[in-house]
């Protein structure tokens, strides 16, 4: 099966990139501009890829186009640069809704209690179930890609966290040293952001991100693709945990 899955893979993704698919990525994702050639050549071969064996639809209306594929599954792929991957393989579908969207929220209270109501919602993930994404606010993060905030990579993160990595994490932290030093980094750094926080002090990484772990994973994220210089500058050492995971180091190779 492993190997029928590499052989179909290879053939996708020796396919020509269809140059209006490449023209819309251009425009709607300007991070690509910024990667060095060989990363552009691997990011569109993914994109091949993720878009052969994913599954697409619109909610609410909304007309599944290319340029909503394309929009999601470039920024979804910006996450697999540069490492083995099997292309979150708990993911079969995705689905997106024109806007922000109606979810239910519930809130376990220290008295036993679960709190439920409705909540806004910009996109959320499952395991082993779809990525739910709001298409303006793909859009808007897309296109803003220096404010720390996009959805696509909170999302996918979340994807990726779900499932501890397997299939799509670093080789380097596949050895249990690494992983247990990565994850002491992680930590440590959640527990002095829920402090900063409970303390009502100023914190250079979103508030959300001190929710919860896995939030806390999905937040570091978006800053390290969105806001490296900084990132490093402030928690270096979340900084080079990030860059082991991911395999990338955005602060050196984009030029932030």
């Amino acid at each position: 099966m492993l190997f029928i899955t590499r052989w179909r893979r290879n053939r996708i993704a020796r396919r020509e990139f269809p140059r209006e698919w490449a023209v819309i990525i251009e425009r709607n994702v300007p991070v690509y501009e910024i990667l060095p050639v060989m990363d552009q050549a691997q990011l569109l071969q993914h994109v091949l890829i993720f878009l052969a064996e994913k599954q697409f639809q619109g909610c609410n209306g909304l007309e599944m186009t290319d340029e909503i594929r394309l929009t999601i599954a470039a920024q979804a792929c910006i996450l697999l640069l540069g490492r083995r991957t099997n292309y979150y393989p708990g993911l079969r579908s995705i689905l997106v809704y024109p806007h922000s969207y109606i979810g239910r929220h519930a809130e376990y209270l220290e008295s036993g209690f679960i709190v439920e109501g409705p909540e806004e919602r910009l996109g959320e993930a499952w395991h082993r179930g779809p990525v739910i994404l709001s298409w303006d606010d793909v859009r808007r993060g897309a296109a803003d890609f220096y404010d720390g905030q996009n959805v696509v990579f909170h999302e996918f993160a979340h994807q990726i966290d779900s499932s501890s990595g397997k299939g799509d994490s670093s080789p380097v932290l596949q050895h249990r040293s690494d992983f247990a030093a990565w994850a002491r980094v992680l930590r440590k750094e959640y527990k002095q952001l829920r402090k900063d926080v409970e303390e009502n002090q100023p914190t250079f990484l979103d508030e959300y991100g001190a929710s919860s772990p896995s939030e806390f994973f999905a937040v570091i994220t978006e800053y390290f693709f969105e806001k490296p210089g900084e990132l490093e500058y402030k928690h270096p050492d979340l900084y080079n945990a990030l860059k082991q995971f991911y395999q990338q180091d955005p602060a050196r190779l984009w030029n932030w």
